[in-house]
């Protein structure tokens, strides 16, 4: 046990200590803060910086109304035709060419956008929308109907999901929270599993190269050798990881203060996707006393995404989530870098390590893809449940199931099979260890670990 607690603190001081380790702890958590402030900066922004001036030549005589100006560009319709328009447009101040041919409102057609710069997606489906929106107020006023009356007759309907608790109460949901939870987890454990389990093959591999292991072998037994370097890594990433998420944590706060603060609370959920437009207008009214209409301020609030995730995170067992997810991180872990190193033991370089890497991988991919599909969209489901139970997909299966509620006999079954999976693993490893680790010169083929398996001595 002394000598598996010595290569563990060699594994782990000889990583911690350079360099690399230390720049890439405390540059990543900037390098995600910085991403997630510029996603928030510019879905905040939208094209605001952005102000495009349309010269419309419209020569469609039933379309009588006009486009109006929007924040993001002007519509000035001009008494030229396309081709003198054309012909032009350089030596005008507009940026674009909207042409509006002759055409029936039940069926337009033929609209174009032209100018010297190609007009983007967003740019395309903005004026779209608008010339919709223009036809079909046309379309209303023609008929006799405002706007305004057809308004009044649609109704927005709010479904508040509630969850029935053990105890027979009423829960309220925390769908938005799980979902958010789950894909963090899975993408978490699939990075840390790839990254340090090949960390393990690799160190093997270089103290493999450079005739390291002859030496060390002669003190320690193979098995303990192994043992060691697994659970040293593992420290090393858990540090890592940790790190990760507490530098994390604090810089995106302060980023996301610096962003967001700026806009107006009321406007931004006022903007938010899924507000719906009645309660938009209320924002910005007053009623006769002057004051706020604070029931629309607050229904906007409710609708907006990012606070129906942090609501539902308090309906959350967050200890008991964390808890299990350092089970199961490590756990995947130890499952996998005991593969990891049956592969390092068996091959000279790291490119011989392609054709025994995938067999090991295949299973970790189809865990994480299946986990972040079929598992969030149905996570009671026969096949939910087989992947969280199954050591090679559990790992990540089961932290994607966990925030929507998983049964503590399946997550007993769960861990225990874990546990004497990584058991078994780490068992038929050594077999191919023992004997792979003072291999040289010779390709190794699964026929011929087979054989280092069956070896008695």
């Amino acid at each position: 046990m002394n000598k598996i607690l010595l290569i563990i603190q060699r594994e782990y001081l000889s990583r911690v200590k350079k360099k690399s380790f230390i720049v890439m702890t405390l540059l990543t958590p900037l390098i995600i803060a910085g991403f997630y402030g510029l996603v928030i900066y510019f879905s905040i922004q939208g094209l605001s910086g952005t102000f495009n001036k349309f010269a419309v030549v419209n020569e469609n005589k039933t379309l009588t109304e006009k486009l109006s100006a929007t924040k993001n560009a002007s519509y000035t319709y001009v008494n030229k035709s396309l081709s003198e328009m054309k012909a032009s447009l350089k030596n005008t101040d507009y940026d674009y060419i909207l042409y509006i041919p002759e055409f029936p409102l039940n069926a337009p057609a033929g609209v174009q956008i032209l100018g010297t710069k190609q007009a983007g997606m967003s740019l395309n489906s903005k004026v779209s929308g608008a010339l919709e929106d223009l036809i079909r107020n046309q379309k209303l006023r023609e008929s006799g109907i405002e706007q305004k009356d057809l308004d009044k007759l649609s109704a927005a309907v709010d479904i508040d999901t509630k969850k029935i608790g053990e105890s027979g109460e009423e829960e309220d949901s925390s769908a938005g929270a799980s979902t958010v939870i789950a894909y963090v987890a899975g993408i978490m454990m699939f990075m840390f599993i790839m990254l340090y389990g090949i960390q393990v093959m690799r160190g093997v591999i270089e103290e493999k190269t450079n005739r390291i292991i002859e030496v060390m072998i002669s003190s320690v037994k193979p098995f303990q050798l192994m043992m060691g370097k697994i659970i040293g890594i593992a420290l090393v990433g858990l540090t890592q990881f940790v790190l990760w998420i507490v530098l994390t944590a604090a810089i995106s706060t302060v980023v996301v203060k610096v962003f967001v603060d700026k806009k107006d609370l009321q406007e931004m959920s006022a903007s938010t996707k899924g507000v719906d437009t009645t309660a938009r207008k209320d924002i910005n009214t007053t009623d006769k006393t002057g004051t706020s209409n604070s029931s629309a301020i607050k229904k906007a609030m409710e609708n907006n995404p990012v606070m129906n995730v942090q609501k539902s995170l308090a309906n959350l067992n967050i200890p008991k989530i964390v808890t299990i997810f350092l089970f199961f991180f490590i756990g995947g872990y130890l499952f996998y870098s005991a593969l990891y190193a049956a592969i390092g033991s068996a091959v000279d370089n790291e490119t011989e390590t392609q054709q025994f890497m995938f067999p090991v991988m295949m299973p970790l991919l189809l865990g994480y893809t299946l986990s972040l599909s079929v598992v969030t969209n149905d996570p009671y489901g026969d096949i939910a449940f087989w992947l969280s139970v199954i050591p090679f997909t559990s790992p990540i299966a089961m932290m994607v199931r966990l925030p929507y509620g998983v049964p503590d006999w399946q997550l007993a079954l769960s861990m225990a099979l874990l546990i004497l999976g990584f058991v078994g693993t780490v068992w038929m490893a050594s077999r191919i260890y023992r004997v792979g680790i003072l291999m040289y010169g010779k390709k190794a083929s699964f026929k011929e670990m087979i054989k280092w398996f069956t070896y008695k001595n």
